[in-house]
């Protein structure tokens, strides 16, 4: 009996892995291969600015890269320097290494570029290859953190926008769906766990664009319908905005800290894996780097184009601010500072 049973489940476990593999050949005939690089994007951004430029580089695969749009101005990465440079109101030398269709395993060598440049602040989107292509999630993660920690080494601030949720993807159906969301978030877990340790801040793309592209596919995806369209990479770069500038020194957010921001690494990694849009940063409790559980972890997650500030669990109880601005500690308008602002968006996609 127990040798049926047995056989049994190792037959049913053969057949769920030749649907898996048959769906996944599917997907990979629908979603078309890269025909040509997007544009670079490389150059200096707010040149009428003052001052020396800021060195920024952006590493990843195809959603760092832009795949799917036709402007320089369009990608990921001018995008954020755009934004960057107003803020601070300074040039943005900005370096794409990027490469389309990119593993973990190719952060070496885009790291390797980056050093020549001198970055000062770099931003890393990658994750989502190495789930379509059943990359073990120990090795991709130690590519990114040893690629984090040489940046940080050179005194780089580091910024990462953990693996998407490849399950929000429509042409990916169930049960693959269910076992790519699954994977996606154990991922983009253990990368918010590495990246934290190695001294960068994460924020989680997760599910960012699924919601979105149910409603509005045509807009918010590109024709291959697994990329983001210009409308998409903007919402992307909305997100990781504040996270951003808070690594440059740029912070004029209400504090997070206190018992609703604050958890042990592990546990704020997981959460933030479920909840897109949400940083994860290192933080002090009562003057200590980590405590019972590890390692000291604070959650943010951001408002953009007029969403009303989300505590964890509760919404804050003062008015909401006026659509696309957010109000800071002291009462004034926080959007020019961090946020993404609806102007900043309609300059990217006119």
């Amino acid at each position: 009996m127990v040798g049926a049973v047995t056989g049994a489940a190792a037959g049913l476990t053969v057949l769920s892995a030749g649907v898996l593999l048959r769906q996944a050949a599917g997907v990979r005939r629908i979603i078309p291969m890269a025909e040509a690089p997007p544009p670079r994007g490389d150059g200096i951004y707010g040149p009428k600015f003052p001052g020396r430029p800021l060195s920024m580089v952006i590493l990843g695969d195809s959603s760092a890269a832009g795949y799917g749009v036709h402007r320089p101005r369009e990608t990921p990465g001018a995008l954020l320097a755009t934004g960057v440079s107003r803020r601070l109101r300074r040039p943005v030398r900005l370096h794409r290494l990027a490469v389309v269709g990119s593993m973990s395993s190719g952060l070496p060598y885009q790291v390797d570029a980056a050093l020549e440049y001198a970055p000062e602040v770099a931003v890393i989107l990658v994750g989502g290859n190495d789930v379509t292509h059943f990359s073990a999630n120990t090795t991709a993660v130690r590519h990114l953190s040893d690629t984090v920690r040489r940046l940080r080494a050179v005194g780089c601030k580091v910024v990462v926008g953990t693996c998407p949720d490849i399950g929000a993807i429509q042409p990916i159906k169930p049960p693959l769906r269910w076992l790519a969301r699954r994977w996606s978030r154990q991922l983009a877990a253990a990368q918010t766990v590495a990246v934290v340790e190695a001294g960068g801040r994460t924020v989680s793309i997760g599910d960012l664009l699924g919601p979105a592209f149910a409603a509005d596919p045509v807009r918010m995806f590109g024709s291959d319908r697994f990329h983001p369209s210009v409308e998409g990479y903007a919402r992307a770069a909305a997100v990781m905005m504040p996270t951003l500038m808070a690594a440059l020194g740029e912070d004029d957010r209400v504090s997070g800290v206190g018992p609703d921001g604050v958890r042990s690494l592990p546990e704020a990694a997981h959460e933030a894996a479920r909840a897109a849009g949400t940083e994860v940063s290192p933080v002090e409790v009562d003057g200590l780097e980590r405590g019972p559980a590890g390692r000291w972890a604070q959650l943010r997650r951001h408002p953009w184009f007029g969403e009303p500030r989300l505590r964890f669990g509760h919404r804050a109880a003062r008015p909401e601010p006026e659509k696309g601005r957010v109000e800071s500690a002291s009462g004034r308008s926080a959007a020019g500072a961090v946020g993404w602002t609806p102007e900043d968006h309609q300059a990217a996609v006119d």
